[in-house]
């Protein structure tokens, strides 16, 4: 076994490493960029190094710098986490080149795997069934085009580099099939240098359900299934492991087919084999089509460690080392039901925008399993995925793992940032979800209901006037002056609404509270505040925000009166950035006329391209940026001119 191991990765995957090694006994070597350099991974870690400037091409993507520090370190391996480098047979290679061991598969089974066209080939081969599709190198539009009329529409267009939904677009009709291949290429050209694409049939009533599976070069297994599709815009939100309706019959054709794909390819280490599945007819053994490989340890592993009692990191550490598979197929046993939930920084009633922010606070409860690479206190950076954990529950059924899920995320305490947390709630409550009706699709056609916010009581406004007034803690009458009546008003705002509270006070420990027409009776006893007959919901107070913990989470800013700022002039004629990033382009300037819906610019962040478009009808009076400009939050970028009236 190895004595110290490096790890080429950040946030919550180096720490889930770094916990498995630690608990064999392997010391670990962190690295980090500028924007790491206090992160929890960097903290846990017995040594760590820096290597680089905050974009990830100035530091987690720079093999050379990181095999270098592997050296100087003295460390005898990689482990590469997910994402970054991890699917790089360059880097392999040049980890082996160095003498290091690469903790993952061969850099000719991630080449193998790398391109979606060729993997296909290799998999019909092996005898794994694929999508019918076109994957040639012929990628003339016209040939695209062509090729989609034979597949038949409904089709997929993928990028043959892609992952994570990028360069991949949905064609209804033969007339959308030129401007979403544009679409297509252009995302793919960005996000991977490689603009070819593949055609696929689209399923109709697709489920995304994966295998996990482990080799150690020579014999391979599979750890069972998860059923990844409760998805967004092709990224994952919830998983789950088993898959809800999995037959005896469906389990065992895709276990076969997973293992013979790894063998396929002499694989070594943990990795995903990912089938789209057609579930229009239940779930069928002559209905599943492999999709791609992803040569790595998954974000949603925990849940395929929950139900089989096996630490997949402490796995990989041993094969990388030299031994053989640790139990036999017939050894691996399925118990039970696990759930894990994505929470994010995000903007969820903005689109699911990524957000950034410093953690003012952050309790995460005892009875789940919390994956997180952040603390209180951490900033969520543009630089990164803006993951701030993954919440993850496992229970002797499915009803029962679901709703330990519902209820660790109605505990999950997250203030400093917009997060998903409501939307997450949302989805476990899901009346389809909860009976196991799913499939890719659910998400955006009941989008109107999941991301619906639930309006706070008048209880809970009235403990955000009374926190605002600075109430809740020290004397009662604080705040308060001897010659003034004991009433008082403090102006909160809610999203874009704006409430008063008036407070009055009529005795050290009780207090009415006027808010939104409501009279609410706060009375103070040995358990705390209580308004009405509710009990006050934990909260955070940092500055002029307030978050209360009620479940969902609600956020109120304490307007000032005498530091109310104007509200523009021009707030319907400016486009700003919505997140910090950087302009990837600018297509107007000074003196265009543009209509309702144009796109004016697009902008880069969190890994994801964000187009800005013109609110109205207008005139462009001022481009404010320029292509690869880097920019903050709320830095204009366009201005139109002002509206006749």
């Amino acid at each position: 076994m190895f004595n110290k191991i490096l790890i080429a990765n950040r946030g919550e995957i180096a720490c889930r490493v770094i916990e498995s090694a630690r608990s064999m006994g392997v010391r670990t070597v962190a690295v980090y960029s500028d924007a790491d350099a206090g992160a929890k991974h960097v903290q846990m870690a017995d040594d760590s190094v820096h290597i680089g400037g905050s974009a990830p091409s100035d530091s987690y993507l720079r093999g050379d710098v990181i095999i270098e520090a592997a050296r100087a370190s003295g460390a005898q391996a990689i482990h590469p986490g997910y994402g970054f480098l991890s699917e790089n047979p360059d880097f392999v290679d040049a980890v082996e080149a160095a003498g290091l061991t690469f903790i993952g598969p061969s850099a000719q089974a991630i080449r193998a795997m790398g391109l979606k066209d060729a993997a296909k080939k290799l998999m019909e081969e092996a005898g794994v069934p694929v999508v019918p599709g076109y994957h040639g190198d012929n990628q003339d539009p016209e040939h695209l085009a062509g090729a989609a009329d034979t597949i038949g529409y409904p089709v997929l267009i993928k990028a043959v580099a892609g992952g994570g939904g990028k360069g991949m677009r949905k064609v209804a009709r033969p007339e959308e099939f030129a401007a979403a291949l544009d679409s297509a290429r252009s995302e793919a050209r960005t996000a991977f240098g490689n603009d070819a694409v593949l055609i696929e049939k689209l399923v109709e009533t697709p489920r995304h359900i994966e295998v996990q599976v482990f080799g150690d070069g020579e014999d391979a297994v599979h750890l069972f299934e998860r059923d990844c599709s409760l998805q967004r815009r092709h990224q994952k939100v919830i998983e789950e492991a088993p898959a809800p309706g999995m037959t005896a019959q469906m389990r065992a054709a895709m276990g076969e087919a997973a293992v013979r794909a790894a063998k396929a390819i002499g694989y070594k280490g943990a990795g995903t084999i990912e089938f789209i599945v057609d579930a229009s007819d239940g779930l069928r053994p002559d209905r599943f089509w492999f999709m791609e490989m992803n040569t790595r340890l998954q974000v949603e592993h925990p849940v395929s460690e929950a139900i089989t009692g096996i630490d997949l990191v402490q796995w990989q550490l041993r094969v990388a080392a030299g031994e053989p598979l640790p139990l036999t197929q017939d050894e691996i046993t399925l118990t039970g039901h696990a759930f894990e939930a994505r929470l994010y920084a995000e903007d969820v009633p903005k689109g699911f925008l990524p957000a950034t922010g410093k953690l003012t606070h952050l309790e995460f409860p005892a009875q789940a399993r919390i994956d997180s690479g952040v603390r209180a206190g951490d900033v969520i950076s543009p630089f990164y995925d803006p993951m701030i954990a993954k919440v993850i529950t496992h229970g002797p059924t499915r009803a029962i793992a679901l709703a330990r899920l519902t209820r660790a995320l109605e505990d999950c305490e997250v203030a400093g940032s917009v997060t998903n947390l409501a939307f997450l709630g949302a989805l476990t409550r899901h009346v389809g979800f909860a009976a196991g009706n799913v499939d890719t699709g659910l998400i955006e056609r009941d989008l109107e209901d999941l991301i619906r916010a639930e309006a706070p009581t008048p209880q809970l406004l009235a403990q955000a006037g009374l926190a605002a007034a600075g109430l809740m803690e020290g004397g009662a009458l604080s705040g308060f002056t001897l010659w003034s009546p004991l009433a008082r008003s403090v102006t909160l705002r809610l999203g874009e609404e704006e409430l008063t509270c008036v407070i009055h006070m009529q005795a050290p420990d009780r207090a009415m509270i006027e808010v939104d027409g409501e009279q609410v009776v706060a009375l103070r006893g040995a358990e705390g505040w209580r308004f009405d007959v509710a009990l006050a919901v934990p909260m955070a107070q940092s500055g002029a925000e307030i978050t209360l913990f009620d479940g969902p989470g609600h956020v109120f800013s304490v307007i000032d009166p005498l530091d109310r700022e104007a509200e523009g002039a021009a707030a319907g004629n400016l486009i700003q950035a919505p997140m910090p990033g950087l302009v990837k382009a600018v297509f107007v300037a000074a003196g265009d006329q543009v209509e309702a819906g144009r796109k004016l610019a697009v902008l880069e962040a969190m890994k994801m391209e964000h187009t800005l478009i013109a609110a109205r009808d207008g005139v462009v009076a001022e481009v404010l940026a320029v292509a690869g400009a880097q920019v903050e939050a709320g830095a204009p970028l366009v201005r139109l001119e002002e509206e006749e009236e």
